[in-house]
């Protein structure tokens, strides 16, 4: 009976949440309050306080979701790829791009993300919580890049904080166009070329590479 019970906690917080990504997604963060969230679950005010805090308790919730998929792909792909950080890299970079085509659950949370939330009022709380994730994706993506480099795979004298930085820059700033102007550019067929593109730059570009002191 307890496990009935808990197994129907679960369901009402993911129906509270997929609830409130369509709310989010379609009339953006600030313009949803908790009592539609409740009216779109079909879930009283009252359950869903028992799951969450408050408004921003629910999105920091979504954001997380994000992350949980990612983690479970690189694991795999990890063991697909062993000794080969690079291929690694390569098809979790794809992946994210097809993914916000392909997934209508993640395009609509990227679509959240980048343009339906502003960051007033009680969203505050959730603008410095945000700040810290970029920290800690820059290090993410900073140690991926140095496995790389260790392995021989990327050149040793690859800036790798630099290099960091431009691929968060350049993978946001590919999903972001596209959400925001799906007609301009095919983001799935194009999703390899992309990525290709990137780890050519860094393996030719010299202004991401350190260089030698003249003396």
């Amino acid at each position: 009976m307890a496990r009935k019970t808990k197994q129907q906690a679960m369901e009402t917080r993911q129906q509270i949440l997929d609830a409130a990504i369509r709310l989010f997604s379609q009339y953006g963060v600030s313009s949803t309050s908790l009592s539609d969230i409740a009216k779109e679950a079909g879930v009283t005010r009252g359950a869903i306080y028992w799951h969450f805090k408050n408004k921003s308790d629910v999105f920091n919730e979504i954001w997380a979701l994000t992350d949980s998929t990612i983690n479970d792909l690189e694991i795999e792909y990890r063991a697909k790829f062993p000794d080969d950080p690079l291929s690694v890299m390569r098809e979790l970079l794809v992946y994210l791009l097809e993914a916000t085509v392909e997934d209508e659950r993640r395009r609509s949370m990227m679509e959240i993300i980048f343009h339906k939330c502003e960051f007033v009022g009680e969203m505050l709380t959730v603008h410095q919580a945000k700040r810290d994730l970029y920290v800690q994706e820059y290090e993410r993506i900073e140690n991926a890049i140095i496995q790389c480099m260790d392995a021989g795979l990327l050149p040793a004298n690859l800036l790798s904080r630099r290099a960091a930085i431009l691929m968060r820059s350049y993978m946001c700033g590919l999903m972001e166009s596209w959400l925001f102007a799906p007609e301009t550019f095919d983001l799935k067929a194009e999703a390899r070329v992309y990525v290709d593109v990137l780890l050519e730059m860094y393996q030719h570009c010299t202004g991401l590479q350190s260089q030698p002191q003249q003396h």
